[in-house]
């Protein structure tokens, strides 16, 4: 496998976080911390955040959890958890 450490491309400030969220995650696997990124149907239907974003491990001082009504405002959340973590996101 060739050197990856180059590839990420510079996100289109118009567009949601939607648009990287694997890459996000794929970084996060880079660094040692396994992300999760689940959508659960029963909260859904309940009318609860049914988007769930979880990881630990790697540089993390500890486990990170963050909820939304969508994707974006899961993610949206999760990065904001991860920086306060400590964690230099590049997105």
């Amino acid at each position: 496998m060739k050197n990856t450490k180059r590839r990420w491309p510079k996100p289109d400030p118009d567009s949601g976080v939607e648009d990287v969220t694997l890459l996000i995650m794929e970084w996060l696997g880079e660094q040692g911390v396994e992300p999760m990124l689940r959508v659960d149907v029963e909260r859904m239907r309940e009318g609860k955040p049914a988007w769930t974003f979880a990881a630990g491990g790697g540089s993390l001082p500890h486990a990170v959890r963050a909820d939304g009504a969508s994707a974006g405002e899961c993610m949206g959340r999760a990065l904001q958890c991860l920086r306060a973590a400590g964690l230099d996101v590049p997105f």
